[in-house]
Formats: structure tokens, sequence, C-alpha cells
């Protein structure tokens, strides 16, 4: 795709509610301002103190020592919310959900967002591990979103390594929102929670990537590795979401392998959980993994999905709130074996799908059986129909520079002709 590619006109009818949503979220931001630097605190105590829920993937080269427990909360760590104390106490898809409800997590892109060109960034997403990175106390810890200790070991982060001569705020922190690239062993960053015990997450993306640049720069985080600095950081480079900046993420020589591409919306706060205001597209030139693949990474012959079942029979989604999917008899969940809050997988038959503003009509479901106990989330409604979309009718790279060409030619001055 070249930028200056003329594009038809695109129009698709919306299958969702997603910029509904999405203006929601930008309305409910202005109005409601949370304990931001608490927690933050409960996160970064969350990362560097909590046992590891799960079997951890730790560095084998990283020695074996124990994690120092590093309080940051003070009296607010009893405050309203989940505590650490809590935290501590939860195993398997529990902690799982847990861990990952404190990430930013995007939405599958459905539905071109207005004013793309406009409010929008885009990255093109680093392939590899999403995590947290603590660093505190002379350390830095980096979790799965699963909860599981990726790596423990010292780096340049403000506070990552304990240096003779060195100092700074006992209580000082900072959390990075990053992906693992396993190929060069390098942290990729996408975003910053906190820096140095400053709270980001009620500051805008615009914000926070232009804090992230800046400040990441002066550390010396960036640099080769060395005995005081393991892996090296990098900061995702990210674009206005005009033609150029979409050509640039989209077909541009990065030093990563990418797995698609992230919009994020220029005004959002690092929200928690799924988000309509950050958004992932793919396609096959730009991820390897477009559409699921089965166990054996084979693409099935009919799309799977992972519902939960409610105590009334209902089979949601992920969302919140969560968009029902079908109604199982109770004569079937006796037969099956099923409880309300089970994880159930369904291929979807030649019926397919029909979905009108978010909500499902129609949906062709064949039950296969109940879902790998290491799941801790049924799909969101974004994920199927992308998924969908994938197999039958996908938007395309095309389809979002037409946007964006659109956007432009709305935004040119009306000629005015002088007469003579």
């Amino acid at each position: 795709m070249a930028p200056h590619d003329l594009r038809r006109p695109f129009k698709r009818r919306p299958i969702s509610d997603q910029q509904r949503r999405r203006e929601l979220s930008l309305l409910r931001q202005s109005q409601h301002r949370s304990d931001a630097q608490h927690r933050a605190r409960n996160l970064a105590s969350s990362v560097i103190s909590l046992q590891s829920p799960s079997s951890p993937d730790v560095d084998p080269e990283t020695p074996s020592e124990p994690t120092p427990e590093v309080d940051m909360g003070g009296p607010e760590s009893e405050a309203s919310g989940f505590s650490i104390r809590q935290a501590s106490s939860l195993r398997g898809p529990e902690a799982r959900k847990w861990f990952a409800s404190q990430l930013m997590l995007p939405e599958w892109m459905i539905d071109v967002p207005e004013n793309l060109s406009r409010d929008w960034y885009v990255l093109a997403r680093p392939a590899g591990k999403r995590c947290f990175v603590v660093s505190t106390d002379g350390t830095t810890v980096s979790r799965l979103r699963n909860g599981s200790v990726l790596h423990h070991f010292p780096s340049a982060l403000p506070g990552g390594a304990r240096k003779k001569g060195v100092s700074g705020p006992a209580q000082s922190y900072s959390i990075l929102d990053c992906i693992f690239h396993e190929l060069d062993q390098t942290y990729y960053v996408i975003d910053m929670v906190c820096w140095r015990g400053y709270s980001l997450y009620e500051c805008t993306a615009e914000f926070r990537f232009f804090w992230l640049q800046s400040k990441l720069d002066e550390t010396g985080a960036c640099d080769p590795p060395s005995f005081y600095h393991k892996f090296r950081f990098s900061v995702v480079p990210f674009y206005n979401c005009d033609q150029s900046g979409l050509h640039s993420a989209y077909a541009g020589s990065l030093p990563y392998v990418k797995d698609g591409l992230l919009f994020y919306n220029k005004h959002a706060h690092y929200h928690t959980g799924n988000t309509p205001l950050v958004l992932i597209w793919k396609d096959e030139r730009c991820s390897q993994y477009v559409i699921d693949t089965d166990n054996n990474g084979q693409v099935p012959n009919q799309q799977h999905i992972v519902l939960e079942l409610q105590d009334d029979g209902k089979i949601v989604t992920s969302d919140d709130p969560p968009v029902a999917v079908n109604c199982l008899n109770a004569d079937f969940i006796k037969q099956a074996g099923l409880t309300p809050g089970s994880l159930v997988r369904f291929a979807i038959g030649d019926g397919g799908l029909n979905c009108v503003d978010g909500k499902f009509e129609k949906a062709d479901l064949q039950y296969i059986s109940v879902s790998n106990r290491a799941r801790a989330f049924a799909d969101s409604y974004s994920k199927i129909m992308f998924q969908y979309m994938a197999r039958h009718s996908p938007l395309k790279v095309e389809d979002l520079a037409s946007v964006i060409s659109q956007e432009n030619q709305q935004d040119k001055p009306p000629e005015v002709e002088m007469s003579d």
C-alpha cells in the first residue's frame, strides 16, 4: 500500500455499537476521577511482591533469589478495591483474571472510528508476550497477563538495579506496559502507567506517549544490555493516523516482527480492562496470526468461539456488560455437566452470525466441549465479530485508507470563485 493511492469511498453498515461506546467512554472518563495514585501503588506492589499464581515462565539464566517485600500502599492498601492481600491468595483462573484486568486491553476493530486521521495514533504491535514491568527498590520484575513472573532482573529504569552511590525515594516505582520480543530479547514499550511514583492512569494517551519517549531516553534503558541492565527497552514508534502514518506502521521496516496494528484514541486515559478507545486490527501482511488456530496450529474449517454460561442459561461474551449470544436449555446444561461460570467452546455453523447494533440476532452455534481450564475469559464480542469478518468480509487496510482520504476531503476548505 502506498500512501498516495486513491481509495474507493468506504461505507460499511455498522455491525456494532463500538462508536457509541467510544463516545460514552470519553464522556465517562471526563466525569469520573478515581484514586489513580492508589491504583498504581496497588499494581506495582502486586507485580513485585506476590508469589506467582501459576507455573512461572522465568528466564533460566536469572538466578533464583527471594523477591523483596515492598509495601507501597501504607494504610491505603486496605482501601476500597481489591487489596494486595486478596490478590496474593488468588490461584489459577482467578489470578489470571485479576492480572489481565490490570492491563488496558484493546477491542478488535470491527467498525472504523470517526475522526480516525485526527483523533487516533497508529502503531505496529510487536509479536511477543504482553506484560507489566515494574522497577523499584533496586529490582525490576516483569509479569505476564496471567500473573506469572517472566523475568526478575536489574535494569536502567528508575530504581531498577542496586548500584553503589545511586539512591532515590524509597517508595518510588515505575510501571511500563510492554511486549517482550523473544527474537531480540527486547522489551518494547507500548504505554507508560506510572513514572517515579507519578501515576499516569488519568493522563491522555497523547501525554503518556510524549512522556514515554522523553523519560525513557533519559534513563539509559534503551541502551544495549550490561551488568546492571540485562534487557534492552525500546519505545514502539507511533504515528498520527493519517495516510503517511498508516503506511509507515503497516508497511514500514521495523526491528521486530509485527503482529497487527494498534490504534489509540489520543484522548483516552489508561483504562484497565477492555476498552473501545484502543483497537487492534490484523491482516495477513502484518500478522502471522489473523484467524485463530487450533491446538495443532491449524486453522479449523469452522470458527470456534468461547462463551461463559450464566445462571439463567444464557451464554455470553466477556464484555462489560456481557453480550448474550444464545441460551442453553436446562436439559442440555445438565447432560453436558455445565455449571454457571463454565467457559464453553462452540463452533459457528453454516447459519453463521447476524448482528445489529452490537447484539446477536441469530447465531448458529454447535457445542464442542468445555474450554481448557487454563482459559480465564470468554471471547469478547469484538473478537468474535473480527474473526467472523476475517473469514467472510474482512475490513481491509484499503478501507482504513479510504476513510482517511474521505476525512481529508471533508477538511479541505471550499473553493471560492473570484469574479472579474
